[in-house]
């Protein structure tokens, strides 16, 4: 049986996994990219558009750990697309014709509509499924392989909430946005469903690596 994994995902040092005000030109709203910048610097990052620089060490080695031995992704309405979307019948997501994704991609939505085949092997399917029954088909699609949970931040506390998620890697990054959607919210004691690691790196942000107990 596959597992369902979280990783690269940051928050910042007040919880916010995105900020407010998220638009077609602002998938983040009013943080903007300031919480994917550890991620940026990576080789990692670079070598996915086809580069060869970037830092390799401790950001980086966490950052390749988000596409070995993935089957599938769940995500939210929210990372498919800006408010609004689903009104747009020709949207097909925020990636272009080829998403990095090249695998099945289920995304939540209480709207769902036909689903869409990509270059390179994605394949968005939208479901209007709880939690427990999304990660069921997942898995089912994943043939074996694990599953990630790609966000945005009230998915992973729905997954989180039920016991789902097997793995989790969030990246808390040193920044105050104040306002936004906040990852931890209703989950208190977590700690007490977890193994809990932290490694801080000198980018400035410290990776939490979350395994759960019962797994």
């Amino acid at each position: 049986m596959g597992k369902l994994r979280v990783h690269n995902f940051a928050v910042s040092l007040d919880g916010f996994g995105t900020g407010e005000g998220q638009a077609a030109d602002a998938p983040f709203g009013h943080a903007g990219e300031r919480i994917h910048d550890w991620m940026f610097a990576t080789r990692y990052w670079h070598e996915m558009g086809g580069g060869r620089r970037g830092s390799v060490g401790a950001d980086n080695a966490f950052a390749t750990m988000h596409g070995s031995g993935i089957g599938a992704e769940i995500m939210g309405a929210g990372k498919f697309g800006p408010p609004g979307w689903q009104d747009d019948p020709d949207y097909k997501g925020a990636w272009g014709p080829n998403p990095p994704f090249h695998t099945p991609v289920f995304v939540l939505t209480h709207r769902p509509r036909p689903s869409i085949e990509m270059k390179g092997g994605t394949t968005f399917h939208f479901l209007d499924a709880a939690p427990a029954e999304a990660l069921k088909i997942a898995l089912e699609a994943a043939g074996g392989q694990d599953v990630r949970l790609g966000g945005g931040p009230s998915v992973i506390r729905d997954f989180v909430a039920e016991g789902l998620v097997d793995q989790m890697h969030v990246v808390q990054v040193p920044i105050l946005l104040g306002r936004g959607v906040r990852l931890w919210d209703g989950l208190e004691s977590l700690e007490e469903a977890y193994h809990i690691e932290a490694v801080s790196t000198p980018s400035g942000v410290t990776h939490l690596t979350f395994t759960a107990k019962s797994r």
